[in-house]
């Protein structure tokens, strides 16, 4: 790999001296004398740094990484035995080119946000649920594996297993553009275990997710237009159930929509997390009547049933996951249930913006 070449792969890519120009551009109004006179510009000026800052940092860690890719074909050219070494190190660049090519892929005006996210069982009563509740788990890891703080605010127990819905709330950078590529119906073949002739069964669940509101972002919400219930939240028993009123529910009268959260002891913390939520609700309830026309917004509300899921996972007669929007197909399942979705997620994202698939554009999984 010539020297020549380093400057196109990282230059046409992260463009670092046009970052590193916007940075010093940054650097000096950070540093103006009346910065902190306006705190919500001086909070984005301070986010835009960040911003930049991770961009330099981005091309000078693929210049070190294609430095020493090149050093080591120069070791192989004079005889040294470099095989092993120069496999490990591309295995490594390309699982890191993914990620900052992910990071690329993110431009959205909301991608970079927490999110919140909310799961809800299909038809079928106690699979349906039993699957929901997977899902469930299946996010909670992918989402301890980025690091991410998860937490669950709201939780209906099923009435044998499973779960009736889940609203979890996602915190971390690009959380939302990563996890809008689940939004959709998640379909589940398997032979039952709460099948006594061990049929296969299919089950369905549903996942919605909307980024979480910055605080500057000002979403007017009128006291008269807020009902507010208080309740004893629902628990597994024991020393999980509260004896207090502290669970709470908002209802939005004007657009009925309803969010409630559950799982702080304290009613004041309840109240705050359930308000974040409806303030969330109600801008992406504003943006999906502006795309409306435009039909821009994905339809997140597809029947929960054949035919509308965006991904199938399949085991029994055979074990794979497929995604029917870009046709990639896994076959190592628990990996991707335990919480892998980040190949899931990349060729989403590139089919998104490229609309190349990742696979060979077959369906072929069983009914």
């Amino acid at each position: 790999m010539s020297s020549a070449s380093k400057p196109t792969l990282c230059g046409a890519i992260f463009d670092p001296a046009r970052k590193q120009a916007e940075l010093d551009r940054t650097e000096a109004l950070v540093s103006a004398p009346d910065f902190w006179n306006n705190p919500e510009k001086s909070q984005k000026l301070l986010q835009e740094r960040k911003r930049l800052e991770e961009g330099i940092n981005r091309a000078k860690e693929v210049s070190v990484f294609v430095d020493d890719i090149d050093t080591m074909f120069e070791l192989g050219r004079e005889g040294e035995d470099i095989a092993s070494d120069l496999a490990r190190e591309v295995t490594r660049f390309r699982a890191r080119l993914r990620v900052l090519e992910d990071s690329m892929l993110l431009s959205g005006e909301n991608d970079a946000k927490s999110a919140i996210l909310n799961i809800h069982p299909g038809a079928g009563g106690t699979e349906s649920q039993d699957w929901a509740e997977m899902l469930l788990r299946m996010y909670l890891r992918w989402a301890e594996r980025k690091g991410f703080k998860a937490v669950i605010t709201d939780q209906l127990e099923g009435e044998a297993a499973g779960i009736k819905s889940a609203t979890v709330e996602i915190d971390g950078e690009n959380a939302y553009g990563l996890l809008s590529s689940e939004v959709g119906v998640h379909r589940l073949v398997r032979i039952s275990p709460f099948d006594s002739a061990a049929r296969r069964h299919t089950s369905f669940a549903s996942v919605f997710v909307i980024p979480q509101i910055d605080d500057d972002i000002k979403i007017d919400i009128k006291p008269e237009d807020l009902k507010v219930d208080v309740f004893r939240a629902s628990g597994a028993g024991g020393q999980h159930v509260n004896r207090t009123e502290s669970a709470v529910r908002f209802t939005h009268l004007p657009t009925g929509i309803v969010v409630q959260c559950q799982n702080e002891r304290s009613q004041h913390k309840n109240r705050a997390s359930a308000l974040k939520q409806m303030k969330a609700r109600l801008w992406e309830f504003e943006m999906d009547k502006r795309r409306a026309e435009e039909k821009k917004l994905e339809d997140a509300k597809a029947d929960i049933n054949f035919g509308s899921q965006i991904r199938s996972y399949v085991l029994a007669p055979y074990r794979m996951i497929k995604d029917h929007r870009t046709k990639l197909a896994i076959g190592d399942v628990d990996r991707v249930l335990d919480g892998d979705l980040d190949e899931l997620m990349h060729a989403w994202l590139v089919f998104k913006k490229t609309g190349k698939l990742a696979g060979d554009g077959k369906d072929d999984l069983p009914e």
